[in-house]
């Protein structure tokens, strides 16, 4: 491949992830990162130019200097209360700026592009499971504004040669097992991340929403991946495209599920001590249990994760705050 790869948001979480994957296979890689989440020493082994997505113009002097003709698009906003809060900044970010990237893309005859997106497009679905092909009706701003930039990625690649994958992520988890990056995002929200927290005394207590779902154990039931799981589907999607596949939609998940109470469990034996629990009431719009129907990523980039485990997923987790809380002492 003669040009780079570009990879937005790649100071981030689960961008860091893979820019370390596609550094250590050799692959040229560029990233570009506002660092409003991110954090420039997760970049291992790339370039880091800072930037914004939104300014057409540093977009498209990017992809020229570095003639990119792959796109890996992860900048984004995330965090579900706070687009219900400030809905303009999530389809401002998480929808104007894709808008403006695209454009900048045909522009430049970008090839390849695969786009990080979630599986809150599906809302609350009827069933546990979602397949790619279940109704796709967002409850909050932060689906919508992803559902939005899907449908502009899919009627950009039915209008010109670009090709595309889209990858719906359900819950993220876990770090790197080296401990060398990891989420460092400060006020996280997700309940593995939280737990490690509690567990290292970065908070006092974990509050579980919920406990009279139609589950087997009355709380909510969600498909955790490992993060280094999903970085790999991303590497095997750039494959993949480079190979002449089409277009397509891909879950990101393991195609089964572990309850709130179940999660924290194994965050008190792998911590070796249990975390404090506060128990509340549901919060609107938390489906009992939501899980990847997972065969089409398996059976269309031959993905098969290596990480398919809580405890080692949890572990990885208390590793990287273990980590941090060492930074913050030092």
């Amino acid at each position: 491949m003669s040009g780079k790869i570009l990879v937005t948001g790649g100071a981030g979480y689960i961008g860091s992830h893979v820019v370390r994957l596609l550094s250590e296979a050799g692959r040229p890689v560029v990233v570009l990162d506002n660092l409003s989440t991110g954090f420039a020493d997760a970049v291992i082994g790339a370039e880091l130019v800072v930037g914004d997505t939104g300014d057409q113009a540093q977009v498209a002097r990017v992809l020229e200097e570095h003639a990119v003709d792959t796109v890996l698009h992860f900048a984004a906003h995330t965090i579900v209360p706070e687009s219900v809060e400030n809905p303009l900044k999530y389809y401002a970010n998480n929808t104007c700026c894709t808008r403006n990237l695209l454009a900048c893309c045909a522009t430049a005859g970008v090839k390849h592009f695969i786009f990080s997106s979630t599986a809150a497009v599906y809302g609350i679905p009827a069933g546990p499971e979602c397949s790619e092909d279940s109704p796709l009706a967002p409850i909050n701003p932060y689906g919508t504004s992803k559902l939005m930039s899907e449908m502009m990625l899919r009627d950009l690649g039915l209008a010109s040669d670009m090709r595309h994958v889209i990858l719906r992520y359900f819950n993220v988890a876990g770090s790197d097992p080296g401990t060398r990056i990891g989420q460092s995002t400060e006020k996280a929200t997700l309940l593995i991340k939280v737990a490690a927290e509690v567990a290292v005394g970065r908070r006092e207590q974990l509050y579980v929403f919920g406990t009279d779902y139609p589950t087997a154990d009355g709380t909510g039931v969600r498909d955790y991946i490992h993060v280094d799981d999903l970085a790999d589907a991303h590497i095997k999607a750039l494959d993949y495209l480079q190979q002449g596949g089409a277009s397509t939609t891909l879950n990101c998940g393991y195609g089964h599920g572990y309850s709130v109470r179940e999660v924290i469990d194994a965050v008190n034996r792998v911590n070796g001590a249990p975390i404090k629990v506060s128990e509340e009431v549901r919060r609107a719009g938390d489906p009992p249990a939501l899980i990847a129907r997972a065969d089409k990523i398996r059976d269309t980039l031959g993905w098969a994760p290596k990480h398919d485990d809580l405890d080692f997923i949890v572990k990885t987790s208390l590793d990287w705050e273990r980590k941090l809380q060492q930074k913050k002492a030092g």
